[in-house]
């Protein structure tokens, strides 16, 4: 019951992060807005980035608290106000702005609700199972909620293309049922551990990691003269200020009490490690994830005849070989680390993830299905053998009352880890094109009898208005050249060519390709040093409790001390 539940709660809250990436352009066609244009590229962002803000600032709070007063008390309550939110978002009764605004408080009032469901079903699962049984479980629960993240993209583009508002009716009859069934079905199997709330800690905390996560995302808007906004006095003092409040925050925990964020965790090597593997390989993923879409939607699938209103749809279903792999490796992987140990399973995982993005970085452009398709599946692969292990090896590795907080702290880096990719690989990308793409987009639309003036001033569009326009399936072409009267005076084969579906995505083909070697290449970095991170784990796991001798690997029984208050 704890199982399924949990497995439930956390497959419908990271569905519901990635489920608009796709369904964007239904979203802002349905509310009437442009999404090109300049004013609204903060909606687009705070569509997609509110929820995950939400969600990696506030698990440690609602995992401690779940410490404090009940893991299933907490996890329930996350239900029934992600079930509220969902209604809310379905019936959203505004146009224009102010519907994008209704949109954007609902999802993150949704995501308050989804922080409580991953906050604390990793810790009701490590109170239900035994130890032999853990890997299994969390390989489940684990690689669902990472394959929910796929299948929000799948999801929201075959959504999208029925109603723009199925796109959040599809949560809420899933979110009632988990509802009812959570609070007749769950039971606390845990006593709690009552304690101060650490107001100044959950303060500093919450203030600067919000701060410091919102400064990266400006920092990918244009800002003066420049393709992105570092430069920007106000990104700068986000990210000064939110990296002094975090720090603030670290000097506050050692003196305090009852600490929200524990970390004397950090003396344990295994829970250490696997954090540490857990960022670098949920930033990679990210990257990935965003990449991919991009590379499909504005590239591969109109080349291939796809018109670019149904690239959405069909980037989802052309990704669904990651997914598999997710599904595939992730059980079966926690179940043989239950055996053998995490440490073996994570670092050929997240091994197997770097050498594929080594691989995706020797294909062209324009690929064969059938090995971009392969690479998806061993990355799916790589990414379920490495989940599934390291959450079992982080959560089997603390004191039992503090695995609510330690369960927090894991989601924390993993989706502080998804909102830093944004900001890193979007600016890598970013930076890439305003080298190469200006100058190629200029000349190719003069090529086709678009007068010089017009041609620069297209050209001179910020790169990251035209990364948005491959992101939401959308020909920029059209969309810029229509309204200044210029199609109209060139030849039909002209208007044709420029409004087809090979031009544009042939055009940034190449300033494209060389933005996606840069990230592709920090994208494996990180996944080698994660694997470093995740062989320096050590090769113990930990018992229920701390205090009972436990077989090590070679069967040996050894006694570790719980780490202190």
């Amino acid at each position: 019951m704890a199982l399924s539940n949990t497995t439930l709660g956390v497959l419908i809250a990271t569905m519901d992060a990635s489920i608009v990436i796709i369904s964007l352009p239904a979203i802002f066609r349905g509310i009437g807005l442009d999404p090109l244009a300049p004013g609204n590229i903060g909606y687009l962002l705070w569509m997609i980035l509110g929820y995950l803000l939400v969600s990696a600032v506030l698990v440690v709070v609602l995992g401690r608290l779940g410490d404090m007063f009940g893991r299933v008390k907490i996890y329930n309550l996350g239900f029934l106000i992600f079930a509220c939110a969902s209604v809310a978002l379905s019936l959203d009764p505004m146009m224009g702005g102010g519907g994008a605004l209704w949109l954007i408080l609902w999802r993150i009032v949704q995501a308050f609700g989804g922080s409580m469901l991953t906050a604390n079903s990793a810790a009701i699962l490590t109170d239900a199972f035994p130890s032999r049984q853990r890997g299994m479980a969390l390989g489940i629960n684990q690689i669902t909620a990472l394959a929910g993240q796929f299948l929000g993209l799948l999801a929201g583009g075959l959504l999208a293309v029925i109603d723009w508002r199925a796109v959040f009716w599809v949560s809420v009859p899933i979110s009632v049922t988990g509802t009812i069934w959570s609070y007749l079905s769950l039971r606390e199997t845990a006593t709690g551990r009552r304690g101060r709330i650490d107001w100044w800690g959950n303060l500093t905390f919450a203030a600067g990691a919000g701060i410091l996560l919102a400064g990266i995302t400006y920092g990918i808007q244009p800002y003066g003269g420049d393709a992105t906004g570092w430069g920007n006095p106000m990104v700068l003092t986000g990210l000064f200020g939110g990296a002094f409040l975090l720090a603030l925050f670290c000097f506050i925990e050692t003196r305090v009490k009852d600490p929200m964020f524990k970390l004397s965790l950090f003396r344990v090597r295994a829970f250490a490690a696997g954090n540490l593997a857990a960022l670098l390989t949920a930033i990679a993923r990210g990257g990935l994830q965003f990449m991919l879409i991009i590379w499909l939607q504005g590239i591969w699938l109109p080349l291939h005849g796809y018109d670019f209103e149904n690239t959405p749809l069909w980037a989802g279903i052309f990704m669904l070989p990651l997914t598999c792999g997710f599904l595939i490796a992730g059980p079966i992987s926690g179940y043989l680390s239950d055996r053998f140990g995490a440490r073996f399973f994570s670092t050929a995982g997240v091994l197997l993830v770097g050498a594929t993005f080594l691989g995706l970085l020797t294909l062209p452009v324009n690929f064969n299905y059938y090995l971009f398709a392969l690479l998806l599946l061993f990355n799916g692969l790589g990414q379920g053998m490495f989940s599934s292990p390291n959450t079992s090896s982080i959560m089997g590795s603390v004191p039992a009352e503090y695995r609510g907080v330690a369960s927090g702290m894991r989601s924390t880096f993993q989706n502080s880890g998804t909102a830093l990719s944004i900001g890193v690989f979007f600016s890598l990308m970013v930076s890439g094109l305003a080298s190469k793409l200006p100058a190629t987009l200029s000349s190719g639309l003069q090529s086709q009898g678009v007068p010089a003036g017009t041609a620069h001033q297209v050209a001179s569009l910020p790169p990251v208005s035209t990364l948005f326009a491959t992101f939401l399936g959308n020909n920029p072409i059209q969309h810029l050249l229509a309204p200044t009267g210029t199609l109209r005076k060139l030849t039909s084969d002209q208007q044709h060519t420029l409004t087809g579906h090979s031009f544009f995505p042939q055009l940034v083909s190449g300033p494209f390709h060389h933005g996606l070697v840069i990230v592709f290449s920090v994208a494996a970095g990180m996944a080698f040093v994660s694997a470093i991170a995740s062989v320096l784990r050590g090769r113990h796991t930990r018992d229920d409790d701390p205090s009972t001798p436990r077989g090590n690997e070679k069967g040996k029984p050894e006694w570790r001390k719980a780490p202190s208050s």
